[in-house]
């Protein structure tokens, strides 16, 4: 496996980071024949994401397989004034904590209730983050950098490797954190393997989940896609059946989200084993779709939608005591749907 960059240290202040598309950031291209991506690289200055909020590792710009564009860019400029994303009709506009792409983590912050204001605070794939004075914790909020660690990123024609390692002695946490994305030989299929081994001397404890911002041809959510889990779907609350309607385990769109329509929910419903955390999303529109299957039994689950993208959100929960590992994959398989007679 080549080295892309022994190290890559994040530390201290964000820099304002480009419109999306427009900058030449840090990458890797990897193949297997039949799927191609391209995947951003962490970079404390120079990376597509500088954020607080998600996993810098493995943040995926495109893939594409059998002539379809699973990933992009679901906003259309970035503003580090805006907290989570607005609408400037006609664009959307992401703040810095929410510009990102793709299948990407977010780990919940570890020690930040017991972090006195200018301590720290952990949040797994970007560092340890300092905590202001404000008291509850905000995932919107561009957190300073007090550590980011020590990346290692390798790379070969189907992989991607990512390792960083943490020591933060303010908070007392270590870890090391490894993940791989890889094409799998001879089918449209990618797999993302976490490892997360605890180095320190405390236990943690959180939760992370994938938002699978999906923009599957930039065709907006509606008529055609719908999206099928393992279980009988229930919700807290009734969903909004103008726009989408849930049928036993599916979720079907009735109609094109525009505009500034929303269509989100809660699902509820699912057992206790690993085999109820799998989603399948099919576009009969255009004529694909995707299966993601996660080997850890679900925390929760949720669904957000807009007009550009739609996001299957599975969390999972994680304790690693000191001393012990924790492992989970997530297996995407992308495929054609079967021609229909008009």
């Amino acid at each position: 496996m080549n080295k892309i960059s022994a190290v890559v240290t994040a530390i201290g202040a964000l820099f304002p980071f480009g419109v999306a598309g427009s900058a030449d950031y840090p990458s890797a291209d990897i193949t297997n024949g039949l799927i191609r991506a391209k995947i951003y690289l962490p970079h404390a200055q120079k990376g597509f994401y500088r954020g607080t909020r998600f996993d810098w590792s493995g943040v995926i710009c495109s893939l594409q397989a059998g002539g379809h564009n699973y990933y992009g860019p679901w906003f259309d400029d970035t503003d580090l004034s805006v907290h989570d994303f607005v609408y400037r009709d006609p664009h959307i506009v992401a703040g810095p904590c929410s510009a990102i792409t793709g299948p990407v983590d977010e780990f919940g912050p570890v020690g930040y209730d017991e972090a006195k204001p200018g301590g720290t605070f952990i949040k797994i794939g970007i560092g340890a983050l300092i905590k202001p004075n404000e008291q509850k914790y905000d995932n919107y909020h561009l957190y300073e950098i007090a550590d980011g660690g020590k990346w290692t990123i390798g790379s070969d024609r189907a992989k991607v490797k990512f390792v960083q390692q943490l020591s933060d002695s303010v908070s007392g946490y270590a870890y090391v954190y490894e993940k791989d994305v890889r094409l799998t030989n001879g089918k449209t299929e990618m797999v993302l393997a976490h490892r997360l081994k605890n180095v320190g001397k405390r236990a943690i404890q959180t939760s992370v989940y994938n938002h699978n911002f999906l923009v599957l041809d930039r065709h907006a959510p509606g008529p055609g896609v719908v999206i099928s889990v393992p279980f009988t779907i229930r919700t807290p609350h009734p969903v909004q059946n103008e726009l989408a309607e849930i049928r036993g385990n599916q979720i079907v769109y009735l109609d094109t989200l525009k505009e500034h329509q929303v269509f989100a929910t809660p699902l509820e419903g699912f057992g206790t084993g690993a085999s109820d955390n799998m989603i399948r999303i099919e576009n009969t529109a255009v004529g694909a779709g995707i299966r993601i299957q996660t080997d850890s039994p679900l925390l929760r689950e949720s669904l957000w939608s807009i007009r550009t993208v739609v996001a299957m959100e599975p969390f999972i929960a994680i304790t690693v005591e000191p001393g012990a590992e924790f492992t989970w994959t997530t297996v995407y398989d992308y495929y054609a749907l079967p021609q229909t007679s008009q």
